[in-house]
Order: C-alpha cells, then structure tokens, then sequence
C-alpha cells in the first residue's frame, strides 16, 4: 500500500505545536483594514488553536492520524 500524502493546501495553512495542538492563523485581515482599529489588526498576527469540531478532518490531511 503506498504512502499517505500530506494535503499541501492544509500544510501551508495548519501547524502543529509540540504537544500536538494544531494551529492556525486568524481571519479578517487581508482587506478593508482602515476602519478596523489598532488593536484588532494587532491580534490578528496571533495564532489560536483550531475548533475542536475541525479536528479531525485537518488532522487526517496533515497525515497524523
């Protein structure tokens, strides 16, 4: 049986931390930026941890289980 292959699109998007949580970047900050205030662009550099009903689908397609 060959190899699983990593889903490309879901390695560029998704990390895994070193005690296994999977990351990923936030949302709403591409465009339209000028009305959004200083401190919200700011938190949206931070990662957050991905929604536990998401789980197990990016975690497939990364190959971890």
């Amino acid at each position: 049986m060959p190899k699983m292959k990593t889903h490309r699109g879901t390695a560029k998007r998704f990390r895994v931390t070193g005690s296994g949580k999977i990351m990923r970047a936030k949302a709403y900050k591409s465009h339209i930026l000028t009305k959004k205030s200083q401190k919200r662009k700011r938190n949206f550099r931070h990662e957050t941890e991905l929604a536990a009903a998401d789980r197990r689908v990016v975690a497939r397609n990364l190959g971890l289980r």
